[in-house]
């Protein structure tokens, strides 16, 4: 179990505010941000085009927040190796990425969620679609002196319906003996923006619980029963952090970076697992990588699965501009190869060897 005491407001608000100008910033120098600063990988012919980067080129992106720790540092690690190449990637949430690559603004767009062919169809360019890494969406919750956390299935969906609504219900005492659990309201934080983590999240909820799929559903946006609406994961990290009884869905890196606790959560085989790389790892390893690289992970199978679960996705045009089609191949390439040394140090999971393979031949495939 991970597990973390919260610290004061006042010493977490300042780095958390540092977290989203970074995220929202065009390129700057690591993204979300990391204790540790790695040497820039060495360039090779395979990675990073001998250094050439594909020629001069400056190319915008925008979507995912789940992602955009991993990519500002790639992009800005990319941009050391080629400084030819600058590209920026700006924080504004799945809903908003997939809308502004449909409109053709953006040179590439991001989701957690894979286009459906009803969205790949409105784009006249065609779409390929890019599985850059993964990661596990996690219930991060603010209650001083409760350093774990088990929550059963039921448990958080009735937490996110509404109708489990003190920290020290039965259903959560049941499941957490000997912890002292507070009589403190929980207060809900989820996503108010367009957002693949909560298509993932929703998704899930959907697939295990029959009152959920008929009172909520599933998609980037629902009418939560309950709670309150921050933006992109950096805000509702920000508002966890800022709100005690809370508890809230982010994606794992932004818990573990700001020091939030996570909740053991009850998976498909009755098993409370803790999310790290390795009970994410386990959880994938249960999806085959279809064809068209894209996978819907809704409840995976596993005794040590995380039960939450995602790869996430680059957006390229498969017509490209022909002065930026080289340029981008090129650094996507080296984020499939050196880059993904740097997704386990950021919380997210490198892409097994086979997944970049098929990857790199759909990229092959932008003209």
């Amino acid at each position: 179990m991970i597990g973390f005491i919260i610290k004061s407001k006042k010493v977490w608000l300042g780095p958390i505010l540092a977290l989203s100008l970074g995220l929202a910033s065009c390129g700057g120098g690591g993204g979300g941000g990391t204790p540790t600063e790695t040497p820039s990988p060495t360039p090779t012919p395979q990675a990073s085009g001998g250094g050439g980067g594909g020629g001069k080129a400056s190319l915008t992106g925008a979507g995912a927040s789940f992602p955009a720790p991993l990519y500002q540092r790639w992009f800005s690690e990319y941009n050391k190796i080629n400084p030819e190449v600058q590209i920026s990637y700006q924080s504004v949430g799945s809903g908003a990425g997939v809308e502004q690559f449909t409109q053709g603004t953006i040179d590439f767009g991001a989701s957690d969620v894979a286009m459906t062919d009803e969205e790949i169809a409105k784009v006249p360019q065609g779409v390929v679609l890019l599985p850059m890494t993964a990661g596990s969406i996690v219930l991060g919750y603010n209650l001083p002196g409760v350093e774990e956390l088990k929550l059963s299935r039921q448990a958080y969906v009735d937490i996110f319906l509404g109708k489990i609504t003190k920290w020290n219900d039965p259903a959560i005492a049941a499941t957490n003996p000997g912890v002292e659990l507070p009589d403190e309201a929980i207060t809900v934080v989820f996503r108010s923006d367009g957002s693949g983590t909560t298509g993932v999240f929703t998704s899930h909820l959907n697939a295990i619980s029959e009152e959920w799929a008929k009172s909520v559903g599933e998609g980037k946006t629902v009418e939560w029963p309950t709670g309150i609406g921050a933006k992109g994961n950096e805000g509702v990290t920000a508002q966890i952090l800022q709100t005690e009884g809370s508890v809230g869905y982010i994606e794992y890196g932004y818990a573990e970076q700001q020091g939030i606790p996570i909740a053991s959560l009850e998976n498909k085989t009755g098993t409370f697992v803790a999310a790290s790389s390795e009970t994410a790892s386990e959880a994938l390893a249960a999806v085959e990588l279809p064809g068209n690289l894209r996978a819907f992970i809704t409840d995976p199978e596993g005794e040590n699965s995380y039960p939450i679960v995602t790869y996430t996705w680059i957006l390229a045009y498969k017509d490209m501009d022909d002065a930026k089609a080289p340029a981008f191949k090129e650094a996507i390439n080296w984020a499939l190869t050196d880059g993904q040394a740097m997704s386990a140090e950021l919380g997210y999971i490198p892409l097994p060897e086979n997944v970049v393979v098929k990857v790199q031949e759909a990229l092959n495939t932008i003209e």
